[in-house]
């Protein structure tokens, strides 16, 4: 099994001003409420890399862009999944975006994650 994480935004180089200047000046508004939940305005919150780090099981963090690339699927995004031999919606967009804050992003895919021995 590997978690796959895709964000809400391309990964080219003006995607990613754009998205800087969105996250600094209308964070509010701004489209990718994964990024939000995990990343500061301009690194990985501490909290979260630990995490990730911890996690046990193998996991990707894409782009949709490359997610679309790498695999031809598409899903409304952000969306975090299980592959095994397809793909599996673990948090959709809506309950991504539903989530209030780092906390409970963390806690709604520790529910997913294989209990550790």
């Amino acid at each position: 099994m590997t978690l796959i994480f895709v964000y809400n935004t391309d990964s080219n180089p003006v995607s990613s001003l754009i998205d800087l200047g969105h996250k600094i000046l209308s964070p509010e508004t701004y489209s990718c409420s994964l990024c939000k939940l995990t990343h500061g305005p301009f690194t990985e919150i501490e909290e979260w890399k630990a995490f990730r780090i911890s996690i046990g099981v193998p996991v990707e963090f894409l782009h949709r862009d490359e997610f679309e690339k790498k695999y031809g699927q598409h899903f409304q995004y952000p969306v975090i999944l299980k592959k095994n031999f397809t793909f599996d919606v673990l948090l959709s967009k809506k309950e991504i975006d539903d989530l209030t804050d780092l906390d409970a992003l963390i806690a709604a895919v520790k529910q997913h994650l294989p209990a550790k021995e």
